[in-house]
């Protein structure tokens, strides 16, 4: 840490000298302008950059497949808008995982494809990006699939199941999407500033919409075991209505104490949110009891499912923690 002290020219104007080695190092010299950030007792100076987009290089000649999609997402969610994907000879094989990487992708399109190179550049405008619209968006993706993957499992119907399975590619989407936006936020204090989101928010609900993809890929878990179960037993069925309710009433009783700006609001909500979770080993027990008259493959399975329904509420609890953080007084 170095420090400085203030002076002040032509009697009104506060200065203070800038470290030579940083300004060195950030090719800042006399005549160059600089960013100047305020946040709260805080000012975050930084050399003013020219290109809007950030370009960034992979050499991919022994990448295929999986890891060619996960380096794929993993050069969009740090920030990069335009990807060149390098190698002597690309294949039709990497070509395909590229273009499935992308899929998965908001607003991202490949524009240039040649023999040695794929570019996939990203074509959404960052301005229109909301880190807040994008967590209410999972919110409500991720509890409607809940809904009908537990519909799937009670009235056995295999329609609805398949359908709540394609839909986990929407919420992957958005995940990645908030994920982009959030390390933004840490890397550019630009980028904080146009999403007019305190960097502190940003990353509780960075941190929710990760529970809610959680949530999410539990109802596909629970589709997948519905299309495998014949009709439950009416009991059985009836207790995991009653489970599911409960433990939609926590996640739904969590995401609102998160985006409400009351914050008495979201204390209150928040603790009942966290009490309610513990209510839900009670029914548990009770579906458990239940159990011993099935035969053991197929109470293999309920149970998967009552674990699975276990886990939501607890992400919901974890949502909850998080907005009574977000509510608590700020030092």
């Amino acid at each position: 840490m170095e420090t400085r002290k203030i002076q002040v020219t032509g009697g009104s104007t506060y200065t203070v000298s800038l470290p030579k080695t940083w300004a060195t190092e950030n090719g800042v010299s006399s005549g160059t302008t600089v960013e100047i950030y305020s946040q709260d007792d805080t000012l975050i100076v930084t050399p003013q950059t020219d290109g809007d987009h950030q370009e960034g290089s992979l050499e991919i000649s022994t990448l295929e497949g999986e890891r060619l999609v996960r380096a794929v997402l993993t050069m969009y969610v740090s920030g990069f808008d335009i990807i060149r994907l390098e190698s002597s000879q690309i294949s039709t094989e990497q070509r395909r995982a590229i273009r499935s990487a992308i899929q998965g992708l908001i607003g991202v399109e490949v524009v240039q494809e040649q023999t040695d190179q794929v570019v996939v550049q990203d074509l959404l405008d960052s301005s229109e990006l909301s880190i807040l619209d994008a967590v209410t968006r999972m919110r409500l993706i991720a509890t409607s699939m809940l809904k009908d993957a537990v519909t799937a499992l009670v009235e056995n119907d295999d329609d609805i199941a398949r359908d709540v399975i394609d839909r986990d590619d929407d919420i992957d989407r958005l995940w990645l999407a908030v994920s982009r936006i959030f390390r933004a936020t840490l890397r550019s204090p630009r980028a904080a500033e146009e999403l007019g989101v305190p960097r502190e928010d940003c990353f509780d609900y960075h941190s929710s919409s990760r529970q809610l993809e959680r949530i999410a890929d539990h109802a596909v878990k629970i589709s997948e075991l519905a299309l495998k179960l014949e009709d439950l037993p009416e009991q059985v069925a009836d207790g995991f209505l009653e489970l599911y309710r409960d433990a939609a009433d926590i996640i739904e009783k969590s995401m609102d104490a998160l985006l409400t700006d009351d914050g008495s609001k979201a204390t209150t909500l928040g603790h009942d949110a966290l009490e309610s979770v513990l209510e839900i080993d009670e029914h548990n027990r009770q579906i458990d009891d239940m159990l011993r008259d099935v035969d053991p493959v197929r109470a293999q399975s309920v149970g998967l499912i009552l674990d699975s329904l276990s886990r939501c509420a607890d992400y919901g609890g974890n949502i909850a923690e998080t907005s009574l953080q977000k509510a608590s007084p700020k030092p």
